[in-house]
């Protein structure tokens, strides 16, 4: 078990929660939640004890093995990945160190003996002999080849040594683990993978995620960090949400007949308080009228955004055409011979193990990038707007604000309409003013939805139009996607957002592997089968 006792911590002057607490128990998941800047990173870095809070304390008990998924992609680069894996559990390592570091000695004493045997007993102990096999398992399960087992890390690209880094958290069963972000940069089969191992997990998790699907796949518990406090909640993602949701509403409803009470009373007793006839019956209301609690709610740190596109007039049936696309980068071929139609009224999720081929083929679709051979023709009744996974050249840029910078893609150039726009995706008062050069990652987001959503276009191309957004975004995005009228071409790893998105999957494998008119969970059962059928 981990638990903390009157924690608090403030940066410069913000408090980020006070006096909090909680106990995180064996056999439990907690998705840590909250709006971005609420701290749960932070939180996280004082339960592994790497933040010291600035009052009380976190209580782990001596025994047990906390582990933390590292963020520093190089800090094992001349290790290779099978021991980085191994070092994810530091005491049974140190024991292997040791014990080979005995057996290599040219002058192997009798005291030398005795501690190789001291050191077998727990090498045993620690389940040593299967600990290689368990690293390898669990690497081939994340999607990490046997061939790469012995490389060392600086020599795998990005995407696995998160999954190494991931593997190295897992192993050895330790007793708490501390997950941030943990399906970052995965791909499907691997989140798959990472879901049912910690379903199946015995231990304490602490996890935070923006994944909803995952949340509400893999915890047991919510712990929710708003109002400056960390409160737990029973239940899965979903059920947080709607609970937490009816019991505002209950909330506001019941501070709405409150307030109506009290209008009530006041007036009565401003009508009657002279009256000798009444006085007893005002005296009666102005008891009544004290005792109501007329307190405000507490204010939330979640905010949403509204995300919402109309496009300016209707595509015909005549849309896309895509015949014989190819594309190589630095020796890479991307994309090869890639050919399909699109119609009016698809949402098109793009798939496959490889995302840098999905963003050139958004790329060149979008008129940024040209194809090496084949062709492409958009209907002429077609308008498009485009997400890019990197954003940074909107933002390179001398505008002096934010209502400048989306000045430059709105028809009206009123500064109370593009103020009011602003507001609605949550930049408002002097918000509204920041220069786009300084701008966060979750904030330029909301600026490129607040361009695609004054264009009008009929046509959305989004490659991760979630990512750098808290959960309350993440689902603002994923409704106006939905209600949008127009046909969309996407890439997410966002489960919840394909599943609820798309009505057709193309799986893109240098060709079109797969091109399928299901949803998402119908096209991962259809592969799941497929895997099985090939064993």
């Amino acid at each position: 078990m981990i638990s903390t006792s009157n924690v608090s911590l403030r940066f410069g002057g913000k408090k980020l929660f006070e006096d909090v607490n909680v106990k995180f128990t064996p056999g439990n998941c907690y998705g840590l939640i909250g709006a971005n800047g609420a701290g749960k990173t932070t939180f996280l870095k004082v339960l592994s004890k790497e933040i010291e809070p600035n009052t009380g304390e976190v209580i782990i008990p001596g025994n047990l093995r906390l582990s933390v998924l590292k963020q520093d992609h190089y800090a094992f680069d001349e290790i290779s990945v099978l021991k980085t894996v191994l070092m994810g559990n530091q005491r049974l390592f140190k024991v292997m160190e040791e014990k080979d570091a005995l057996y290599a000695k040219p002058d192997f004493s009798e005291a030398d003996g005795e501690r190789a045997s001291v050191l077998e007993s727990e090498f045993a102990e620690l389940n040593g002999w299967e600990a290689e096999s368990e690293a390898g398992v669990m690497l081939a399960g994340l999607g990490i080849k046997d061939e790469l087992h012995q490389k060392l890390m600086k020599e795998l690209d990005p995407g696995d040594k998160v999954k190494v880094l991931l593997a190295q958290a897992l192993f050895g069963q330790p007793d708490i683990l501390l997950l941030d972000e943990p399906t970052n940069h995965l791909d499907i089969y691997a989140i798959q993978w990472l879901e049912e191992f910690l379903y199946n997990f015995q231990n304490t998790v602490i996890v935070v995620s923006h994944d909803r699907h995952f949340l509400n796949k893999v915890c047991t518990h919510m712990a929710d960090i708003d109002f400056g406090k960390v409160t737990i909640y029973s239940g899965n993602y979903e059920f947080w949400r709607q609970s937490t949701e009816l019991a505002q509403r209950l909330r506001s409803d019941q501070a709405k007949k409150n307030s109506d009470k009290a209008e009530e009373l006041k007036s009565f007793i401003a009508r009657f308080s002279a009256n000798a006839s009444k006085s007893r019956q005002a005296s009666s209301r102005q008891k009544q009228l004290e005792k109501l609690d007329l307190g405000d709610l507490p204010v939330s740190t979640r905010r949403i955004p509204f995300v919402g596109f109309d496009p300016k007039r209707e595509a015909g049936n005549d849309l896309l055409t895509v015949q014989g696309l190819s594309k190589t980068i630095n020796g890479e071929v991307l994309l090869k011979n890639l050919s399909f139609t699109i119609k009016k009224g698809d949402k098109v999720a793009l798939v496959g193990r490889n995302d840098v081929a999905k963003t050139v083929l958004l790329e060149i679709l979008a008129g940024e990038m040209e194809p090496d051979s084949g062709s492409f023709a958009w209907g002429i009744t077609t308008t498009r707007s485009y997400f890019p996974t990197d954003n940074s050249k909107y933002f390179d840029t001398d505008a002096g604000s934010l209502v400048e910078w989306l000045r430059e893609y709105s028809d009206d150039k009123d500064e109370s309409f593009l103020r009011g726009f602003l507001g609605k995706m949550l930049f408002s008062g002097e918000d509204a003013l920041k220069k786009p050069r300084v701008l966060s990652g979750g904030e330029k987001v909301r600026c490129m939805l607040s361009k695609m959503m004054l264009s009008g276009a009929n046509v959305l191309l989004l490659d991760g139009p979630t990512a750098h957004l808290d959960l309350e975004s993440i689902s603002a995005v994923n409704e106006g996607v939905k209600r949008f009228k127009g046909t969309v071409l996407f890439t997410s790893h966002d489960h919840e957002f394909v599943q609820t998105v798309a009505n057709r999957i193309i799986e893109i494998d240098g060709g079109v592997k797969e091109d399928l008119s299901v949803t998402y969970d119908e096209y991962l059962e259809l592969k799941k089968n497929q895997l099985e059928g090939a064993r």
